[in-house]
């Protein structure tokens, strides 16, 4: 019996502190502090190694600095975000010698490696979450890549087309986006480290060592640049990258919003479970709350990354109006919410194809068919068939009449009136048959019978799924490779660190 309490009282005790064991086992936020923390980590384990700092002196500093860590990482700890608010908890840990620690730096390099840093990793998610959208893309795009829907121009229901086209045709968008954000992730992941403020330092500092230990790739060139230019110009381009990214993801919410004006939709969210609301005063609106929330997200996107802009503009260089890290990472971070928001648009869209066929059927998107087919098989100029093709539709709709319910005898009518009055000759017959005539203005033949290379036949549509597969694995390839490069690279700084520390700690 006794056993028996014993056991239920340890596995009570396991319970309670399965939470305390998870939050130990959570790796630290990266954010000013950690970083702070990992340059005044590597300073002390090159600058040992290198002879500028006095190896007697080390374990004292590393152990003070390893007390400030973790001071820092406990519940409710103190985490500065500044040189000036971090050094003083040190000395106090450590003593005024652990300022030894600062020989060629300032705040200025340590400040913009430290932003460089914390960009790099929010970049990386905000890239992660980028594929995710373009793998829904790309796995929505080979569901439908039969569905036939109108598409339109100027608001107007143009041809019909492929939604799998259409949908490639975003994915083809996002996908420059994804090329943007390599561009500019390149460009951030740049240690700063060891330039000080304009021109370097009379200590000879190994800043190559220093980058490679913080993940960094390389080290900005110029010493005046990394500070005074670099750092305030990168939030600007990050800010252009993310505007575009939402521009995008805006187009595509208006153009499934246009649909709900119509008493038949072919598009709508799927009702219920966040995607829609029911109005408080119509019973039979039901309003698309999900699209009118991400068009918010993609617009307060646009007005953060523009703001970047705003916020740079007309100062002198070196000035900190546009450096700061809460503004800066939220332009990302928001962007990222914007994604998870537009990805959840896409996995709730409900397509009907046979309402998107019967719209087509009751228009004249086809009609532009004509003029090809009678330009590319009976020669007859493109103008004449536009003409004879626009006559039709203006008789179709004067007698609303639909595509697949007009007259033969009609149709051969205008084509002769047209063929005399814009090439002068008499008695002109109508080419087609009445068979080729309907089977021309058919949208589904329409999209299956395109010969364009990236247009939405069927092979054209393999061809172009397998290539947004490939880019896919890519992608992913391209973001585990540069995640794994820095945490490596923490991992190796972690690693030389501990070495460091008083052999009884």
């Amino acid at each position: 019996m006794k056993k028996a309490h014993f056991l239920a009282g340890a596995f009570l005790m396991t319970l309670t502190a399965l939470p305390v064991l998870a939050q130990q086992q959570q790796p630290p936020r990266r954010d000013d502090f950690f970083w702070l923390g990992e340059i005044n980590k590597a300073s002390a384990v090159i600058n040992t190694d290198e002879g500028l700092l006095d190896r007697s002196m080390t374990p004292r500093i590393a152990a003070g600095l390893q007390t400030v860590l973790r001071n820092g990482d406990a519940p409710g700890g103190k985490r500065p975000n500044l040189v000036i608010t971090f050094e003083p908890l040190l000395i106090e840990a450590a003593g005024v010698e652990a300022t030894l620690l600062h020989a060629g730096r300032s705040s200025q390099d340590m400040l913009a490696t430290v932003r460089a840093a914390m960009m790099r990793d929010e970049l990386l998610k905000l890239a992660a979450s980028l594929r995710k959208v373009n793998a829904t893309l790309a796995r929505l795009a080979e569901a439908h890549a039969g569905t036939i829907v109108p598409n339109y121009t100027n608001g107007v229901a143009a041809q019909p087309n492929s939604y799998g086209h259409y949908l490639l045709g975003h994915l083809a968008g996002f996908t420059r986006d994804v090329d943007r954000l390599h561009e500019v992730f390149a460009r951030v992941d740049q240690s700063p480290m060891g330039t000080t403020v304009l021109n370097g330092t009379s200590w000879p500092l190994n800043r190559d060592r220093m980058a490679r230990y913080l993940g960094f790739p390389r080290t900005v060139e110029n010493a005046y640049d990394a500070a005074q230019i670099l750092a305030a110009e990168m939030p600007v381009e990050v800010g252009s990258v993310v505007t575009s990214i939402a521009l995008h993801v805006g187009s595509f919410v208006e153009d499934v919003m246009t649909q709900y004006a119509q008493p038949r939709p072919w598009i709508l969210l799927q009702e219920g479970g966040g995607n829609t609301y029911v109005s408080s005063a119509m019973p039979q609106k039901r309003n698309p709350g999900l699209l009118n929330n991400t068009r918010t997200d993609a617009s307060r996107v646009i007005t953060l990354g523009l703001g970047r802009v705003i916020t740079q503009h007309n100062i002198t260089p070196g000035m900190s109006d546009n450096k700061g890290t809460r503004d800066n990472m939220e332009v990302i971070t928001s962007t990222i919410r914007m994604l998870d928001s537009f990805d959840k648009v896409l996995n709730a869209m409900v397509i009907s194809p046979e309402r998107a066929l019967e719209e087509l059927n009751l228009d004249w998107t086809a009609s532009q068919e004509l003029a090809d087919v009678l330009m590319r098989k009976y020669k007859l100029p493109f103008r004449v068939g536009h003409h004879f093709a626009s006559g039709i539709v203006d008789y179709a709709k004067a007698n609303d009449i639909n595509p697949s319910d007009f007259p033969y005898d009609q149709a051969q009518r205008i084509y002769a009136e047209t063929v005399h009055h814009e090439m002068n000759q008499a008695d002109a017959k109508l080419p087609m048959s009445e068979a080729e005539f309907r089977a021309t203005l058919d949208p589904v033949a329409i999209v299956r019978n395109r010969e364009t290379a990236g247009g939405p036949q069927p092979a054209e549509m393999a061809r172009m799924l397998g290539l947004a597969k490939q880019r896919l694995a890519d992608d992913q390839s391209w973001i585990t490779e540069r995640q794994s490069r820095i945490d490596q690279a923490l991992a190796s700084l972690d690693a030389d660190f501990a070495k460091l520390l008083p052999a009884s700690r």
